[in-house]
């Protein structure tokens, strides 16, 4: 389905309009010239016919009576049969000083009145064209000519006509085909037109893939050689890639620059707080401990950020999800053997791969695996699977549960939020859940908690698959 402002529509509409109004010119002219051709090959018949009348004319002088006028006669007649047959289609006529001589076709009709008036417009010796309706009201082509005879006084027209029924039928079939031809023509042109188009866009549908690799992170740059008019674009494009990551690049560095310096003179002023008396002391000792969490924070963020643009290269190919979550179990059974967890496995086929390095993905589900273990009882149980149609829009679930004391609904939000630690009990920052759902979210996937049919916490992430 071609979009109404699409370009390839315009230029397609367009070249058909050019190959119809150009075919059309070309089928009028063609006719015309067709038309032209017969009629040049009649008059160039009736003047060969007209010197046959011409030399064919006799004058017989007058009788002994010397009042009686020379008198007109034709000795001899143009050979062709149809000037003999009634309506045969070809007409001559001699007309003059009182005389009208005509052929045998002219049966019993006379020629009309006025051609004698319109006669009269001819130069000596020259040949003029006429139209003029002969028997049976057909529409006839006469070719005349005034020649002056010795023995008569005033000049004779000798006129050769010709039925041009025949012609317009013959123009009308030659129409006919040349439309025809020109029809298919134009079917094989505006083909010939829908290649050109197909192939003149094709670099910009490369482009366009190009881009949407770029967009999904499984290229940094647009590579690939175009033409002439489309690559000062890629160029630009990718220098303005180039900015952006520069610029993006810079400002992490210096988010996490001013992170680093507030570090330690939090520390120094935690130290020397550390030992206030009272609620003034428990305030700022209180807040102080926000302002660490909300630098550790940003400076993991920081980290993963950069992380995550520097293993875009890596993530093309994608990470395998079994064997990262299989190492991870194996390493927390030894960790956690003293408290007895049962680790319980339902893991995917080998070829399930997510848009995430290798390294990063061990990072995230480390992190949430040993969030699980921290708080659960007895059992943690790791799950993944494919969701959705096969392609770029499939994903990978990886769910975590544990048989903990869960979150509450109304709190769980409130989990994935700048270091909100909703027990101060367990060791820790509060950063992991947080952490994590930032690694998820810059690597276009999503993070859910939800309560667990083991009576704990689901931690439920979606990956792109590739």
């Amino acid at each position: 389905m071609i979009r109404a402002d699409s370009l390839r529509r315009r230029l397609l509409l367009a070249a058909a309009l050019w190959i119809a109004l150009g075919l059309a010119a070309v089928g009028v002219l063609l006719v015309l010239l067709f038309r032209q051709h017969v009629e040049q090959e009649l008059a160039e018949r009736a003047r060969v016919q007209l010197d046959a009348l011409i030399a064919g004319l006799a004058v017989e002088p007058p009788s002994a009576d010397a009042a009686a006028p020379p008198h007109l006669r034709l000795q001899r007649e143009p050979p062709d049969p149809a000037f003999r047959q009634p309506l045969g289609g070809l007409y001559w006529l001699v007309q003059g000083d009182g005389a009208l001589l005509r052929s045998r076709s002219w049966w019993d009709t006379l020629p009309e009145p006025a051609l004698a008036a319109r006669w009269s417009t001819l130069d000596a010796g020259a040949t003029g064209r006429f139209g003029a309706t002969g028997p049976g009201d057909q529409p006839l082509l006469l070719w005349a000519r005034r020649v002056e005879l010795a023995g008569l006084d005033a000049p004779v027209v000798v006129a050769v006509g010709s039925d041009v029924t025949r012609l317009r039928s013959l123009t009308r079939s030659y129409a006919l085909t040349v439309g025809s031809a020109l029809g298919v023509l134009a079917l094989v042109l505006w083909g010939a037109s829908w290649l050109q188009v197909r192939s003149g866009l094709a670099p910009l549908g490369r482009l366009q893939l190009a881009l949407q690799r770029l967009r999904g992170g499984q290229a940094q740059r647009i590579e690939g050689r175009y033409p002439a008019e489309v690559q000062p674009l890629v160029a630009d494009l990718n220098a303005v890639l180039d900015d952006n990551e520069r610029l993006v690049r810079q400002a992490r560095e210096q988010s996490g620059n001013l992170a680093h310096a507030l570090k330690t003179p939090l520390a120094v002023i935690g130290n020397a707080v550390t030992h206030w008396p009272g609620e003034d002391g428990a305030l700022v000792r209180a807040q102080l401990a926000l302002l660490q969490r909300q630098v550790e924070l940003h400076l993991v963020r920081a980290r993963a950020a950069a992380r995550a643009l520097d293993s875009t290269p890596g993530a093309a190919a994608g990470t395998p999800v079994s064997p990262v979550l299989e190492d991870l179990l194996r390493v927390l059974e030894r960790l956690y053997a003293a408290r007895q967890l049962r680790f319980e496995r339902q893991l995917p086929p080998q070829a399930l791969r997510v848009a995430m390095a290798s390294d990063t993905l061990h990072d995230l589900l480390g992190n949430l695996l040993d969030n699980a273990c921290k708080w659960a009882r007895g059992r943690v149980r790791v799950c993944a699977r494919v969701e959705g149609e096969p392609g770029a829009a499939a994903l990978a679930a990886i769910e975590i549960h544990d048989d903990g004391p869960g979150i509450a609904p109304e709190q769980r939000e409130a989990a994935l939020q700048r270091g909100q630690r909703l027990d101060e009990r367990q060791p820790g920052s509060g950063l992991g859940l947080a952490i994590a759902d930032e690694l998820v979210r810059l690597h276009g996937g999503t993070l859910a908690l939800e309560g667990s049919e083991l009576g704990g916490l689901l931690v439920r992430v979606c990956l792109p698959v590739r």
